[in-house]
């Protein structure tokens, strides 16, 4: 559905989808907001109010928007809060239970390299898109090690390792495995060596958790 924001039916449906459809009410109580380091944040889908606040408290100038374009309430209330706030609104697709592709990786390298700071990476939850954005962040941005860039990938985010999204995990580990064999840069690595419908093929999503995750919380 299109939501046209220049009726008040459109509007208020706009609201409800966000709220209702996309799980907003919850992200208005908690909104799964860090600190990353280098000037970028980390959230689930902001409201309009949260990006008005984080721009008033945090200077923001950019926000990275994870879940691509899409047809949610939510994607077109946060993109007239940007146009209105004079935030700049960049759109890059990842997906939570398969891994990053090698041309999505250098993709998202050259969005971190051409945003202004500071900045917001957010997907829907906060949880597993935002944790391997944050993740590519500090590795491809910060030049920060693989290993400490893990900690992105965690339950306190709401990232459970034994759902299918932790296949995200599974990339860096896999890289970090081969890098204890015989050093190789994660770069050189990705245009290499990197096979990730291999990976997806070798990682195995069981238990509650991934009921928790693919189904009942509808990760996308």
């Amino acid at each position: 559905m299109h939501f046209r924001l220049d009726s008040t039916y459109g509007r208020v449906m706009a609201w409800l989808n966000m709220h209702l459809v996309d799980h907003g009410f919850i992200r208005a109580i908690y909104n799964n907001m860090y600190a990353i380091g280098g000037g970028m944040h980390r959230s689930s889908q902001p409201s309009p109010s949260q990006i008005r606040d984080y721009k008033k408290r945090l200077g923001l100038k950019s926000i990275l928007n994870l879940r691509g374009v899409n047809e949610f309430g939510s994607y077109a209330l946060e993109a007239e809060a940007c146009d209105a706030l004079g935030i700049r609104l960049e759109t890059f697709r990842l997906y939570s239970r398969q891994p990053p592709t090698r041309d999505e990786i250098h993709g998202i390298k050259a969005v971190f390299a051409n945003l202004e700071y500071p900045a917001l990476l957010h997907c829907k939850s906060g949880a597993d898109r935002a944790g391997i954005g944050a993740a590519l962040f500090r590795i491809l941005h910060l030049g920060h090690d693989v290993r400490d860039a893990l900690t992105e990938l965690n339950w306190r985010y709401g990232h459970f390792r034994r759902s299918q999204a932790g296949v995200l995990e599974y990339v860096l580990e896999t890289y970090l495995a081969r890098n204890a064999r015989a050093p190789i840069g994660f770069m050189e690595w990705v245009d290499s060596e990197y096979d990730p419908s291999a990976l997806e093929r070798q990682y195995l999503a069981e238990g509650w958790a991934s009921l928790l995750n693919d189904k009942l919380l509808q990760r996308e």
